[in-house]
């Protein structure tokens, strides 16, 4: 992974912040030539206009192969407090967010997309929003209505999957603009996927840990660029964090159903072979062992997820 990370471009130490900061700003690129520059300029005007107590902004271009490198070594050099960092292959969305954090300095970090589309200016409110909590996210409203149906559709399925795993309602799993305390984010970095989910990957986890996780409405708009969505290896990516998710954070919950489902089918066997057959057979024998060794799996897994937090 080191040799992957490239130089990193300082900011001018003469108009840097304060050695300690209280908020990074973390901003993933990847070919986002077209809104890197608008991005980190709205940023920088809205922290300076918040009277936050320190800032840095940390752009981090993930291999692009545009003109986001130059376009963000132009920014660092005239803007300040903005530092960039490069991967000299694409190695992800998540991959370009972790490298943000190891790189930060702050106690506080927020990120946001290069694509223009969230509304950076608020990133003040947001880090001030976020009291004694450890994670506030920028609830996207109506606007979400940007996105096609082919995204539209799993989004919601997945909202609401997360949010019966989580056992409260979340109005938004994987807002790309939040503010969350590094410490608490570094206690699942190693968990964190290198993709999209990152952020789905994260919300969930601060939820199931005991964090304090709280939503403030925003408004988005159209993205600039061009999207990165796939969508054949997307849909399969989605199906994988569906079953990563629930296995790993809620165990004995998401296989509740299925257990459910097995003990019904074994009951009604059973039945049948008691009333109609008058005999014992193989299939209700081995739906009750498939039965009980599910139950044993999903209850042990329980106990490891209770024990690891």
């Amino acid at each position: 992974m080191t040799q992957l990370l490239a130089r990193r471009t300082p900011a001018p130490a003469a108009d840097a912040p304060s050695a300690a900061p209280r908020l990074s700003v973390a901003i993933p690129c990847f070919n986002e030539e077209a809104g890197v520059g608008v991005t980190v300029r709205r940023v920088v005007d809205g922290l300076a206009r918040s009277g936050l107590d320190g800032w840095e902004v940390v752009v981090v271009d993930d291999g692009s192969t545009d003109g986001t490198a130059h376009a963000a070594d132009e920014l660092a050099a005239g803007l300040p407090g903005v530092r960039v960092v490069r991967h000299s292959v694409n190695l992800g969305y998540g991959a370009a967010l972790k490298t943000a954090l190891r790189r930060s300095r702050a106690e506080l970090v927020a990120i946001t997309d290069a694509d223009g589309s969230y509304p950076d200016e608020k990133l003040g409110e947001l880090a001030a929003a976020i009291g004694d909590a450890d994670m506030v996210v920028g609830a996207r409203s109506g606007r979400e209505a940007h996105y096609p149906w082919s995204r539209r559709v799993p989004k919601a399925f997945l909202r609401r999957w997360v949010s019966w795993l989580a056992g409260r309602r979340i109005p938004d799993l994987n807002s790309g603009f939040r503010v969350f305390r590094r410490e608490a984010a570094l206690r699942f970095l190693a968990l964190l996927p290198d993709g999209f989910s990152f952020t789905t990957t994260l919300t969930l986890a601060m939820l199931r840990s005991g964090h304090e996780v709280l939503w403030m409405p925003i408004e988005t708009a159209p993205r600039r660029g061009r999207s990165k969505i796939r969508p054949v290896r997307d849909t399969l990516a989605f199906v994988h964090l569906i079953l990563r998710t629930g296995i790993y954070f809620a165990p004995l919950r998401m296989l509740t159903p299925v257990l459910l489902l097995l003990w019904a089918a074994f009951a009604a066997s059973l039945a049948y072979d008691v009333l109609a057959l008058r005999n014992l057979t193989d299939k209700s024998l081995i739906l009750f062992m498939f039965a009980t060794h599910t139950f044993l799996f999903a209850l042990l897994a329980d106990m490891i997820d209770r024990r690891s937090r």
